[in-house]
């Protein structure tokens, strides 16, 4: 029988996890983590004067990444990075898409702006002239 996975809870106000919690949270040895730092560049606790490893919750995340491309969907190290690096790619095209998004946002409410700017002025002149 494997290791059984003891979450943890987030709801708590800490800053840091210990390597051995986070280990527990996904039931893997502690080896493991150190050996995922050394092959993904997305995997960087922070590390004391000691050199003991102190994770936030966004190093959890990104262990979870290679967690989740790893052991449950069964890609190779090299199929995790590949995948990693062809996410990245796809935030970044989103992200660029969302500020066309924002910036074609910004220009329709400008024209709708002048459009009911136009809109009050013909209205203005129409009741000028039937005065």
């Amino acid at each position: 029988m494997g290791k059984r996975r003891k979450p943890i809870d987030f709801d708590d106000k800490r800053l840091y996890y210990s390597i051995k919690e986070v280990a527990d949270h996904f039931a893997v040895n502690v080896s493991l983590l150190r050996f995922w730092e050394k092959e993904f560049d997305n995997i960087n606790p922070k590390k004391t004067a000691g050199g003991t490893r102190q994770y936030t919750k966004e190093d959890i995340r990104q262990v979870e990444i290679v967690y989740h491309l790893v052991k449950d969907k069964g890609l190779t190290l090299e199929g995790a990075r590949r995948a990693l690096k062809s996410k990245k790619s796809e935030v970044e095209k989103r992200l660029e898409l969302l500020e066309r998004l924002q910036d074609l946002k910004k220009e329709l409410l400008s024209i709708e702006e002048e459009f009911d700017r136009l809109h009050e002025q013909q209205k203005y002149s129409k009741t000028q002239l039937e005065n």
